[in-house]
């Protein structure tokens, strides 16, 4: 039997065609139960009418139905197939989105019915400049207008939509998948994640793991890459560990590196072989690796983990609390560190199965009262639905939110949302935009590779390396660049051809030696004309310190990949103290380095730390180094020190003489 709905303007209106008091019982009951289950109706059907004719079998009935929300009309003929709209009233129909902006990986389509050929180009090319825009990701909103009214489509109008939609993917290498569906005002609103297929121009993007010790760092980051569940007592994180001493103490001591792979579906692709794949068998597969750097979280280590925050340039950061420990130790220092760096930040609670439920609340507001101190000043985020993962994912990127997710290591509770988080969590955009600059690769590690040379390794900050370019590494201890080609390039040990900017690779390099090269410095394209530099101007701002800082300060300065103890020489205001900003000069007291304006820097010494960004860079010049004459004199044989000749040193004969003389 086929139903339409219709707006009758009165109660009069409906035809009472049916004599039959069975079939008016049944219907008085089906419409007691349409009114107890849908309170937003209001209904004003009075009488169900059904004419059955013997030549032409036709069902007609009329439902007079207002719903506060929305109005649906669909009109009935003898082969029309309608939609019901049960379902849409059991769910609540989402609130409008904002206007779509020429800008961005996010596009708003109504409906992709039909398209003529012409049409399908242009959709095309519109569907290639949102992957550009999203670094090989874009995300399109089925049944949603331009100014991001959700009207919905029916289920017939959204296959049609996307089959056209993959029909557009397919000739830009692509594949879609579905991340969710919603209630629109008339139908089905459908959000899309469309993502290029693997290749060798994978998107990359670096997540570093902070916290204190103990808070689960490693195990999460073997269970999240091995995809096997921790048994309780630290199983998981030997796979992460890279020295003998880590694996006995089971704390991280150095800066590990691990790689999750996605596939253009969403798959984790880490998960694909029971042994384990190696990384390059992971980029191979992958169309988006997230690149997680482990930390240590020990007080010890302190600066091996501030080395990782500036050397090796994080997209995002993940706090890491244990539930059962709460908020203590180094917890606050990292975070301090991350907001610093304008680093945004996403937490993790873990151990959530061996902590009582009210010692859990405890930490959870005490991590959601600091994430909105005046220091901090985000907006905490439970995630507890694939809804949350979608919206926290998409404006996470924004810096204002802070998305807090409560897992087990144990028992794998809410590991898949953390995972779907990592999937959908977008690119940095700044990277695009420095890969036209000329090239520039912070060194933060150098190796000596039997029958290759000198390998350098670190992140690409601007440009594009090719196999063959002749760069300049530098500067040295006298501030002077050298010249050098680049044999061979490697990222996550597979071989290629160039890496552009956001980028880490291991160059192998020609016409250098191991000894010439230290950390700290950086491979150049000649077009840049690098200068080296030993002073500089920066804006500070004072995070702690116990008394004052004044002119002839020392501390160790953290930049880049940079780490060398520095010298303030003036400061405006003249002496500053804990939360003072300030105009200060600081000078290197070894040897110069290479630095750029706009850059981030930390600046400690013991507990006492800053932050600040440098304004203006001074010119190297290099200071001339003092010799030092030392004059030796002997009595008998003239003043040496009053202007005459300096006396020579006695032979062996004359001093065996002397001693015959003593003993007589």
């Amino acid at each position: 039997m086929d139903f339409s709905e219709s707006e009758p303007s009165s109660a009069s209106d409906v035809l009472v065609m049916n004599n039959h008091s069975e079939q008016q019982h049944q219907i008085q009951q089906q419409q007691l139960e349409q009114s107890n289950s849908q309170q937003t109706l209001i209904t004003t059907t009075k009488e169900l009418t059904m004419v059955q004719d013997e030549t032409t079998t036709a069902n007609v009935s009329e439902l007079a139905t207002v719903s506060l929300n929305t109005t649906t009309t669909t009109t009935t003929t003898t082969t029309t197939t309608t939609t019901s709209t049960s379902n849409l009233f059991n769910e609540p129909i989402m609130e409008n989105l904002k206007p779509e902006v020429e800008f961005g990986n996010v596009e708003y389509k109504l409906k992709l019915i039909n398209p003529t050929p012409e049409r399908i180009e242009h959709l095309t090319s519109q569907l290639k400049w949102r992957l550009g825009e999203g670094m090989g990701e874009a995300i399109y909103e089925l049944g949603v207008e331009d100014d991001g009214t959700a009207v919905g489509l029916p289920e017939e109008d959204i296959k049609a939509s996307l089959e056209t939609l993959q029909i557009m993917a397919s000739k830009l290498s692509a594949d879609l998948t579905i991340i969710r569906e919603r209630n629109g005002m008339k139908g089905k609103v459908v959000e899309v994640l469309i993502r290029k297929y693997a290749s060798d121009d994978f998107s990359e993007i670096r997540v570093h793991i902070i916290g204190n010790v103990d808070s689960g760092k490693s195990t999460l980051l073997g269970v999240l890459t091995r995809g096997q569940l921790d048994n309780g007592r630290g199983s998981a994180r030997t796979n992460v560990f890279r020295h003998k001493h880590e694996i006995e103490s089971g704390r991280t001591s150095s800066i590990t590196s691990e790689i999750l792979g996605f596939n253009s579906k969403g798959s984790i692709v880490n998960y694909n072989n029971l042994h384990g794949i190696n990384p390059s068998e992971i980029c191979e597969m992958s169309s988006k690796i997230i690149n997680f750097v482990d930390l240590a979280g020990h007080e010890s280590y302190l600066k091996t983990t501030l080395y990782g925050m500036t050397g090796c340039y994080p997209d995002y950061c993940m706090l890491m609390i244990g539930a059962n420990n709460g908020v203590i130790g180094m917890t606050r220092e990292h975070l301090g560190l991350a907001l610093a760096l304008r680093v945004p930040v996403f937490v993790v609670v873990t151990k959530i199965d061996r902590c009582p439920e009210n010692v859990l609340n405890d930490t959870l507001n005490d991590i959601k009262k600091i994430l909105k101190s005046p220091g901090s000043r985000k907006l905490p985020v439970s995630i507890k639905s694939l809804d949350d993962v979608v919206v926290a994912a998409r404006n996470f990127i924004s810096e204002r939110i802070a998305p807090i997710f409560t897992v087990s290591n144990v028992t794998g509770e809410n590991l898949n949302l953390l995972k779907s988080f990592l999937n959908l969590l977008p690119a940095k955009k700044d990277w695009e935009n420095l890969a036209d600059k000329p090239a520039q690769l912070d060194i933060d590690a150098i190796y000596s590779v039997v029958g290759t040379g000198t390998v350098v390794s670190g992140t690409l900050i601007k440009g594009t390396i090719c196999v063959g370019d002749n760069l300049l590494i530098g500067p040295d201890d006298s501030g002077i660049f050298h010249p050098t080609q680049v044999k061979s390039i490697q990222t996550k040990r597979l071989p290629v051809k160039q890496v552009r900017a956001g980028q880490t690779a291991s160059i192998a390099l020609k016409k250098i030696k191991r000894s010439q090269i230290r950390k700290g410095m950086v491979l150049v394209h000649p077009s840049a004309k690098p200068t080296p530099t030993r002073e500089f101007e920066a804006e500070v701002v004072v995070l702690f310190h116990s008394t004052t800082i004044s002119p002839h300060y020392e501390a160790v300065i953290h930049c880049c990949a940079t780490q060398q103890c520095g010298r303030i020489i003036q400061i405006d205001k003249g002496v500053i103290r804990t939360g003072d900003k300030a105009q200060v000069r600081f000078k290197f007291l070894m040897r110069p380095e290479f630095l750029t304006v706009g850059s981030r820097f930390i600046f400690r010494e013991g507990r006492a730390k800053g932050t600040g960004i440098i304004t203006k860079l001074l010119p190297f010049v290099p200071e001339p180094k003092e010799i030092v004459h030392h004059k030796v004199t002997v009595a008998g044989t003239g003043a040496g020190t009053n202007g005459s000749q300096p006396k020579k040193k006695p032979s062996h004969h004359n001093r065996n003489q002397k001693k015959l003389l003593h003993r007589a």
